[in-house]
């Protein structure tokens, strides 16, 4: 089933659409894994067929058992000229509220994006560490001077080496710090491709699979 919502968060009257979906013949009583997705500058606004143009959403909105996963997804939609940065701690409630209501394993919480939302995956898991199984920043960058607090969560960065969007150097600077915190990081470097390397890494590698059998470490 794929589900069309909205939220409105009280304390700060900020809005935020949402996908859901759920696989067939789901029951709240199967503990499933939850796969947050988080879309890039292109896909903001107020019209969710957007979000449903690239990477998880794209995938399994067409196909809610899409690879023969039983999984939930959650992709939201940043409105029109803000980015993650602005509904970073939103976020953090709609994904433990979606954990609540669907009755997520919480030890299978994965976090993933592109471009935009890669840089929103590398700051909403460096802020709440605790939440995640795992997550996987595409053509994104941070602050890598904070990548302590994500040294034990597993990480896969996907990057093409011809992006002139967002340059690699962004996304080889996290790595770099995290593996000199002793970080559990893949780094998959695309030689031929440009800023669009999501569409390989989701629908050509084991990428959704491995977002959503990681299992989180408590270290």
């Amino acid at each position: 089933m794929v589900e069309n919502k909205i939220k409105v968060f009280d304390k700060t009257e900020k809005v935020l659409k949402y996908l859901i979906t759920t696989p067939s013949n789901y029951s709240k009583e199967e503990k499933l894994p939850l796969l947050v997705f988080l879309h890039g500058a292109g896909e903001r606004g107020d019209n969710l067929e957007l979000v449903k143009v690239h990477g998880i959403p794209k995938l399994f909105s067409k196909n809610p058992d899409y690879g023969n996963l039983r999984v939930v997804t959650l992709s939201p939609q940043c409105p029109n000229n803000l980015t993650w940065y602005d509904f970073k701690w939103e976020i953090v409630d709609l994904i433990k509220d979606t954990i609540e209501e669907y009755n997520i394993d919480k030890n299978h919480v994965s976090l993933s994006g592109i471009s935009m939302g890669g840089f929103g995956t590398w700051e909403i898991a460096i802020q709440s560490p605790d939440l995640f199984s795992c997550i996987a920043p595409i053509c994104g960058g941070g602050t890598n001077f904070r990548t302590w607090y994500i040294r034990n969560i597993p990480t896969r960065v996907y990057h093409g080496k011809l992006d002139d969007t967002v340059p690699i150097s962004y996304s080889e600077s996290m790595v770099n710090s995290l593996k000199q915190q002793g970080g559990i990081v893949d780094f998959i470097v695309y030689d031929d491709l440009s800023h669009d390397c999501w569409t390989r890494a989701f629908e050509q590698t084991d990428l959704i699979q491995w977002l959503a059998k990681t299992e989180r470490r408590y270290e």
